[in-house]
């Protein structure tokens, strides 16, 4: 007999989110480019569904430190297995991406690597400081995983001088123990808060996925602890189910609860609320940094 959670029907995807695939040629390019150095980005191992309209802009988001990530998140599209060592010239090859392409703002994230002693804190070091390096005029964003909470780690990272910090709480911490298990709420707020303490000048970012299962009760206090530690950027987008065996989407939130979304995260004193269906966590990034120029 099949359970509940099998027989149920997926939610048909509504207008507002589905993506026009382009017609540029630069989309051809940036992904050739990206296999030529051998990297990978999340767009393409999260598929993304905006990675059409950042390809065909010059614009990826670096997924440094293979594509094979220790934990095991329910809504994520990259896969778990085994874990091969990290590449040391990865960082050049990034870095070289970046000036081939002319970016302005470069955003870097990586899989978790709870595998390693400093969780990858120091390759993502590494990485920022080749993009300087061959890229003085860019502005860096890294998107970091959790570390398990080691402020030796986090340091790390902010002591190479991204321009950007960025670290998702990805959903309600009510839905963590079904969807990110190995991952702890008040541990992810706690390094941002004490990335705020350690680096004071660099803005930190968040965010998080609708469409999981929660209330949109459930999302204000999200905004209400983000408020109260000073983040000063915060997502907020639609979750879209990957393929068949990931999570099915709970309710497609209409635009305009996403505007709503966005005024409560203003009245509670966030600087920056980016929310809307198709919002990820680097879509549209360099919108928040200056240029060095």
């Amino acid at each position: 007999m099949s359970s509940s959670k099998n027989s149920e029907k997926p939610l048909r995807i509504p207008p507002w989110l589905r993506v026009k695939l382009p017609k540029d040629e630069n989309f051809s390019c940036t992904s050739g480019l990206i296999k030529d150095l051998k990297l990978n980005t999340v767009c393409q191992s999260a598929k993304c569904p905006n990675k059409w309209e950042c390809f065909s802009k010059n614009v990826a988001t670096f997924l440094i430190m293979g594509r094979i990530c220790s934990r095991n998140c329910a809504f994520c599209n990259i896969t778990p297995g085994d874990i091969l060592p990290l590449d040391s010239d990865e960082p050049q090859r990034v870095a070289e991406a970046a000036h081939r392409l002319e970016l302005k703002h470069v955003v870097i994230t990586s899989v978790t690597r709870d595998d390693l002693p400093d969780g990858g804190s120091a390759h993502f070091a590494a990485t920022i400081r080749a993009v300087h390096e061959r890229m003085p005029e860019c502005t860096i964003e890294v998107l970091i995983p959790d570390f398990q909470g080691d402020e030796d780690a986090l340091k790390t990272v902010l002591d190479a001088g991204p321009d950007v910090l960025n670290h998702n709480l990805e959903i309600v911490p009510d839905l963590y123990d079904e969807i990110r298990p190995q991952a702890n709420y008040r541990q992810s707020l706690e390094l941002l808060e004490r990335a705020k303490r350690i680096a004071p000048t660099i803005p930190t970012k968040s965010g998080i996925m609708v469409g999981l299962g929660e209330t949109d009760e459930q999302i204000m206090p999200v905004l209400d602890d983000l408020a109260a530690i000073n983040c000063d950027i915060v997502t907020i987008g639609q979750y879209m189910q990957p393929t068949r065996h990931h999570p099915m989407v709970k309710r497609y939130v209409e635009p305009e609860q996403f505007d709503k979304y966005a005024e409560e995260g203003t009245k509670r004193g966030l600087k920056h609320m980016f929310s809307a269906p198709l919002v990820r966590s680097s879509y549209n990034a360099e919108q928040f940094v200056g240029s060095k120029s």
